[in-house]
């Protein structure tokens, strides 16, 4: 079992950043993909981002490239997303997830383990 927790959402004003961590309960993510979502009101729950723990392969959302990072710690348990440039389009809650593979996953259906979400608020 996985256990995830978030952390560093908060309000922003646009064009600020905000950085997001992902940590991993009593494991670590060798040999997982670790992946970032986000769901706004009314709205289905949206790929961000996902790194491949092995090889520090990283994927992105058209609708965040270039301004949007994802990374890991030199320890086996933390995932970070870096956020640049916001703006009112990016307010959501933001969860991690993760899922034992070797694969770039970018359908939330197929990860088995999820964070309880951390809220991303980008005021104009």
């Amino acid at each position: 079992q996985v256990q995830l927790v978030e952390s560093g959402g908060g309000l922003v004003q646009a064009g600020g950043s905000l950085r997001l961590s992902c940590a991993a309960s009593g494991r670590t993510f060798r040999s997982y993909t670790v992946g970032w979502f986000r769901q706004a009101p009314g709205k289905e729950r949206e790929f961000v981002a996902a790194i491949r723990w092995d090889d520090d392969y990283t994927y992105y959302a058209d609708s965040v490239k270039g301004r949007f990072t994802i990374s890991r710690d030199n320890g086996e348990n933390t995932v970070f997303l870096q956020m640049n440039s916001l703006n009112v389009g990016d307010t959501a809650v933001y969860y991690c997830a993760a899922e034992r593979s070797f694969r770039i996953i970018r359908l939330a259906h197929e990860y088995d383990y999820w964070g309880q979400g951390t809220q991303v608020t980008v005021s104009s």
